[in-house]
């Protein structure tokens, strides 16, 4: 495994984006959706790229890098058409052990971007190591089709009742148990179905009915385990036709190709 999966959170964290056209707009746009305040350096900046800086508390700075940029930044993007520009970046940014991106040259790059399946809080990302953005994008695609954001929807739930669960659970066994009988029965089936209001119902029961062990397995009232997840389609070349024809489900957030 050449990289190491993580996901950074950047809420209110400053970002370094050097350049000012498309490329860095695209990737500008996966920042801001995290929640990042962008600090863009270019002597154009493309008028969309500035708004977005702006609009979420950052700043555009029109002029040429500069390694002082880098001073408050927990991420580096280098963006530019420059070869030159683009490698002084990346070693000036690992000079101060900063995370650096370089667009499509994996080999001054620290960090590379994966391809996204954003089902929030649900988050799947794929990567070929920026040997294969491509297939990357395909697989991406794939699973766009496969996983529908009521997947998105049902992690919601699982998140309102997690610290209600950790205390009736302490034992991590006990709560895992707990999760998986959640996620493989009625109540993944209502929500899958599109009937939030009687999974939370369902799942509120199924907590208050619960009684405190220390030990052993899940107490309380469990359902056997049926589907929910269980009916996630297979990957299998035939589930979704070919690659390049899939498209993402209604309502399901597709973030643009931000691979390598």
């Amino acid at each position: 495994m050449d990289y190491l999966p993580l996901f950074h959170k950047l809420q209110g964290g400053r970002v370094l984006v050097v350049g000012g056209g498309e490329i860095a707009l695209r990737k500008a746009r996966l920042l801001a959706d995290a929640g990042s305040e962008l600090r863009v350096v270019a002597p154009d900046v493309d008028g969309q790229l500035a708004a977005l800086a702006r609009e979420g508390g950052g700043e555009v700075l029109v002029r040429g890098y500069q390694a002082a940029d880098l001073v408050g930044c927990r991420l580096v993007i280098a963006a530019t058409d420059d070869p030159g520009l683009n490698a002084q970046v990346s070693a000036d940014a690992q000079a101060l052990s900063l995370p650096v991106n370089v667009v499509d040259a994996p080999a001054l790059c620290t960090v590379i971007f994966p391809a996204i399946v954003d089902r929030s809080p649900l988050v799947i990302a794929v990567s070929s190591g920026g040997d294969a953005p491509v297939l990357a994008r395909l697989i991406r695609a794939k699973l766009e089709a496969w996983i529908p954001s009521a997947y998105g929807e049902l992690a919601g739930l699982a998140a309102r009742f997690r610290h209600k669960v950790k205390s009736l659970y302490p034992d991590v066994n006990q709560r895992r148990g707990f999760w998986e009988t959640v996620f493989q029965g009625p109540i993944a089936e209502r929500q899958l179905a599109g009937q939030g209001a009687e999974a939370e119902r369902l799942l509120q029961a199924m907590v208050e009915g619960a009684p405190v062990q220390q030990g052993g397995g899940v107490p309380g009232r469990c359902w056997p385990r049926r589907s929910g997840l269980a009916h996630l389609p297979r990957l299998a070349p035939d589930a979704a036709g070919r690659c390049g024809a899939v498209r993402p489900p209604g309502g399901a957030r597709h973030h643009r190709d931000v691979s390598a």
